[in-house]
Parts: C-alpha cells; structure tokens; sequence
C-alpha cells in the first residue's frame, strides 16, 4: 500500500494554479478535490461555527466525516462569513489573485453578496470561475433548487435503473453531483488552455447537473426522434446488446460481457454451447438481441451451478471479460487495486491512518499525489489572511466581529 505521506517526487500538472473554493458538499469540492491532486493550491472557504456540512455526513470518526478526509485533502480552510460586507470584500481579496473560482450556490446568490463574474473579473480579469447548480445560469429553472439526486431524475438516468415496473433506485452515491464535478474540470482545463493562447482573458464555465448526467444519456434522445422509443429499466441487463448481463452463481453474482461478435464465440465454446456459438443468426448483435432471453438462459443455466471464482477462472483463459461485484472488502483486498496505487494510506490532522482512495487519472510525468490532509475548519485562516496584507491586528479585529474563525 502506497503512503499520501510520500509523494511522488514529479511536481503536479497544475502547480502554480491558484484556485478560490466556494462551494460545499460534493459537486463544487470534488471538482476542488481534483485540481487539488494535481497541484493546484486550493483555498477553500468555509461559513464559521460548522463549516461544510460534508463534515459531518456520513460515518465519523473523531468527530470528522471520513468522506471529508478524502474530499478536502490537499486544500487549506479559511472560515469567512460570506455574508457580511468585510467577509466579502475579503474574498474578493483572494479571488483578485486566484486563477479560478469554483462555486455551487443557487443562481443569484453571489451576485447578491457582490461576488458576481462581471466585477470579479473587472478585479481579475483572467478569472476562470466555475459554476455548478441544479439547472444552470439561465433558463426558466433556474431558480429552483436541486440537488444531484434531482439532476439525476431530470437527466434522464434514474428513469432507466432499477427492475422493470418497480420504483426507480439511485445506483448508492451522488453520482450526478460527481458527474457534474468532472465536466466542471473538463472546462476548468480548457478555459484555462484558452486564456493562455487567446489574450489571457477568463470566462465562466455554467455546469447544470442535469446536463452533465443527460451528456451520458447515450443514444437515448435519438432513438426517441427517430423511432419514438422510449427506453425502459432493464435491470442489470444492457438493453439492445447482447450478452450482457449479471447472471446467478452459487455464492452470488457474475457479469459477463459477450457482446462482442468473437467474444460472444468464446463464450458459447466456453460454457459447451457450440450451437449457439455456430449459429448464423448469432453471428451479429441484431440476431442476437431477438434471441437474448435464449442466451441468457445458457448462461445463467451454466453459471448457477458454479461459484464465481470458478466462473471466472474458465471464462479468463477463454478472453471473456468477466467480473465479479466488488464490495469495499473486496477492493481492500485486491491486489490489482493496490498495484496501481489506488488504495493509499492518509494521515488525518488528529493522527488517524486511513485507507483512502488513489488519484485518478495517472499521468505519467506530473502525476497527483496526496500531499496534505483534510483541513480543521478555519486551520489556516491567519496564513491566508496575511497572504492577502492583512497583519495580526487586523485579523484579531476581524476575529473579533466574527468576520473570521
């Protein structure tokens, strides 16, 4: 197991940016997380008294979410009421000198504290800001609240999980905040590739949730213009290719991917049916989605009797990709996990060791690393003030109106 303690000694893809953190929980702070990896310096505002909820979510130890540990490593905390006239004169301070501003409130409300892009960008105008919400900047949505679990409806995903005819089931994590986070860094990254070759001017990234869910939607929007279909749940199937699907062993669950046309081949040879596997009208994708229930009541019928480790074991040697369904115990324990550093051990502020997740995606010359835990709440508000000009009396004065913590 790799230790965050020890770094790679390459320096970061992003070292020398300056990024300004505003947003809480998960969509705003995961795209925070990444820049973070890569050697960004993120500061990260938080209100005083509980500073981002995330803190709290979730399972805790020593008080702290574990989730936390790993949202906001790399990242410095200043606690700063938003809300009052110095607390955002202070933050207009940071972002005059930042190279991005990430934020995920309700549309309307930096303006309403006089944050909004066209002064920031009159004090900084290379300023890249992005903006998650539930339905962007603009349109009549705009105003509504929402939240991943709403972008995920809305885009058109949670209509398509679950069973047939049963109520639909989120996939177990907000998986519509992180898409969101992603394609924010996608434009992050190409704002900032255009401020460097266009005149060094910012622009403003708008990430809706429900778009960056509905981005992933595949062919769903086509096929209803071209034939006014409208796709169904289909369980744990994959609807329109074939074999593809988690069938029964007899100590859990197995997927098998046989969709393609020599895959699906070594399949049929592996589990004893050269009929199927010699068969014309199986011979492409169309044939074979008519006669799915046929094939995978081959295989489910060949896997039911076997467990899954025996399962893959003969469908390896024959190049079908296979797989088991993993738990957190199962990722803990495999080595492929921890061969491509994926599995790291972080130190927390308060001493405790922690598994945490690796860095994603791997660079081969700057790669990301974990170079500091999770922050306390406000753990660096003097430093950060001082790198603004403030000096020790006026930081006491701002602490004592509560401006800071």
């Amino acid at each position: 197991m790799s230790s965050a303690s020890n770094p790679p000694a390459a320096k970061g893809a992003l070292e020398g940016l300056r990024v300004v953190e505003m947003g809480q929980l998960i969509a705003g702070p995961f795209a925070g997380k990444m820049l973070g990896e890569f050697g960004a310096e993120v500061v990260k505002i938080e209100p005083p008294g509980e500073g981002d909820p995330l803190r709290h979510w979730r399972m805790m130890k020593d008080g702290t979410s574990v989730w936390w540990q790993v949202q906001s490593r790399n990242k410095r905390s200043i606690a700063l009421d938003l809300r009052s006239a110095q607390g955002q004169e202070i933050a207009r301070s940071l972002i005059a000198q930042a190279d991005v501003l990430i934020e995920n409130f309700r549309p309307g409300t930096l303006e309403g504290w006089g944050l909004g892009y066209e002064r920031l960008a009159g004090l900084n105008p290379g300023l890249v800001m992005l903006r998650i919400s539930g339905y962007g900047q603009s349109g009549p949505y705009r105003d509504l609240p929402g939240f991943g679990v709403i972008g995920e409806a809305m885009g058109g995903l949670r209509h398509l999980t679950g069973e047939p005819g049963r109520v639909p089931v989120r996939c177990g994590i907000s998986i519509g905040d992180s898409l969101a986070a992603l394609h924010g860094v996608i434009g992050v990254l190409m704002a900032l590739y255009h401020r460097k070759v266009n005149g060094g001017r910012g622009q403003v990234i708008d990430v809706a949730l429900h778009e960056a869910v509905f981005n992933m939607m595949e062919s769903l929007v086509p096929e209803y213009s071209a034939f006014g279909a409208v796709r169904q749940a289909a369980g744990s199937a994959l609807p329109g290719i074939a074999p593809s699907n988690a069938y029964r062993c007899s100590d859990g669950f197995v997927l098998v991917a046989g969709n393609g046309d020599s895959i699906f081949k070594r399949l049929m040879q592996a589990i004893g049916r050269a009929d199927l596997a010699d068969d014309p009208q199986l011979a492409g994708n169309p044939g074979r989605v008519a006669r799915v229930a046929e094939i995978d009541a081959a295989i489910q019928a060949w896997t039911e009797g076997k467990t899954v480790d025996q399962v893959l074991a003969l469908l390896g040697p024959a190049r079908v990709p296979a797989g088991k369904v993993y738990t957190a115990a199962d990722i803990a324990a495999d080595p492929h996990y921890r061969a491509r550093d994926m599995l790291l051990r972080q130190v927390t502020r308060e001493g405790l060791a922690l598994e945490v997740p690796g860095v994603v995606p791997k660079l081969s010359d700057t790669p990301g690393s974990v170079r500091s835990a999770a922050p306390r709440l406000g753990e660096d508000t003097d430093e950060v003030l001082r790198g603004i000009g403030l000096l020790a009396e006026g930081i006491a004065a701002l602490r004592a109106a509560k401006v800071v913590a």
